[in-house]
């Protein structure tokens, strides 16, 4: 690791230090983190993996020189515009970076990984000041060599995955956890399960927690109950008639996002009880019993961009190490 002649403190690791690693020249790794089309996919994965090891980020007088003029400009990339938390999350956002005189510009990418990193691709082109990504996957190369390119990534509702980057959760586990229990005090014993690919973190968490309660209850966890993949409404309504037509079908739901509970509304019964995660509009006048896990989705995107804010202007706290923030979740009870 290079060291500074003066004052013998860690410089960090240089471009050279990544090509050594990565086995390839400097001009490669230049190359491999503008996502050259003349890199081989191999070799790109190498300078990532180099990149990830080491830790290496670009010297911000190096990346001003590079990009030019900032453009004024942070990306949004969610994965589903329709649904109305990404809008709140994006509301939230803009009154922060607005605030320091930079525009939103938001990308949807239909939960599509091809299409989010096209999309992020293009945001480095446009030479945006930052970006804030709610990943479709755990594969983020992408975003790794954004970030490596010296373009300040921030991740919301889900964790980086191999890169290091600031990011700001929901406490998926403990809400889910919390409303599953509030179905098993009510006396329910099969609880279904309704969420969106398992691919998705936010659906694996929640299923762990909603599989904590279980488990706790002393109840056991049965697969024919649970059913990811509904990333709409009428999928999800489709997933609930599967579930409540079974031969022993479950007595409550819990659903793990608010496109889920919708779905589950339009399927199940008064005599069925639901639990949801996220709110929505006009869940308070559907006449039924709902218990529904709430947060503040705006919150989340402002967190998000007081992080990449700093990032952005390299204030003193964004030299720290990566930092986490994790957003408390409440119960809401509507009708009966």
């Amino acid at each position: 690791m290079a060291r500074s002649a003066k004052t013998g403190r860690s410089n960090g690791p240089t471009l050279r230090d990544v090509a050594g690693r990565a086995g390839v020249s400097a001009m490669t790794v230049t190359r491999a983190l503008r996502d050259d089309p003349r890199v081989s996919p191999e070799t790109r994965e190498r300078v990532l993996a180099a990149v990830a090891e080491l830790g290496y980020r670009p010297n911000a007088v190096a990346r001003s020189l590079r990009l030019g003029r900032a453009s004024g400009l942070v990306g949004l990339v969610v994965t589903n515009l329709a649904n109305p938390f990404y809008s709140r999350l994006a509301l939230g956002l803009d009154s922060v970076v607005g605030e320091h005189g930079l525009k939103t510009v938001i990308g949807n990418t239909g939960q599509d990984l091809d299409a989010e990193r096209d999309l992020v691709a293009d945001l480095v082109t446009r030479r945006v000041d930052g970006i804030i990504a709610v990943p479709a996957e755990a594969d983020q190369r992408h975003l790794a060599a954004a970030a490596a390119q010296g373009v300040p990534v921030v991740c919301a509702s889900r964790p980086p995955s191999g890169f290091e980057a600031d990011h700001v959760l929901v406490d998926d586990f403990g809400g889910a956890k919390d409303a599953t229990e509030r179905l098993i005090a009510q006396g329910h014993r099969r609880i279904g399960f309704l969420g969106p690919p398992a691919a998705v973190y936010t659906s694996t968490e929640r299923l762990r927690g909603y599989h904590a309660a279980l488990a706790d209850a002393g109840l056991p966890a049965d697969d024919r109950h649970v059913r990811q993949g509904a990333q709409d409404t009428a999928d999800a309504a489709h997933a609930a008639a599967e579930l409540l037509a079974l031969h022993d079908p479950p007595t409550a739901l819990f659903c793990s996002n608010n496109r889920n509970t919708i779905g589950a509304v339009r399927a199940a019964g008064p005599d069925v009880a639901l639990a949801g995660f996220d709110d929505f509009e006009l869940a308070d006048m559907l006449g039924r019993a709902l218990t529904i896990v709430a947060y503040d989705s705006d919150e989340l995107g402002r967190a998000a961009g007081r992080l990449l804010v700093d990032r952005i202007h390299q204030t003193p706290e964004s030299t720290a190490a990566p930092r986490r923030t994790v957003l408390p979740t409440r119960p809401l009870h509507y009708g009966g």
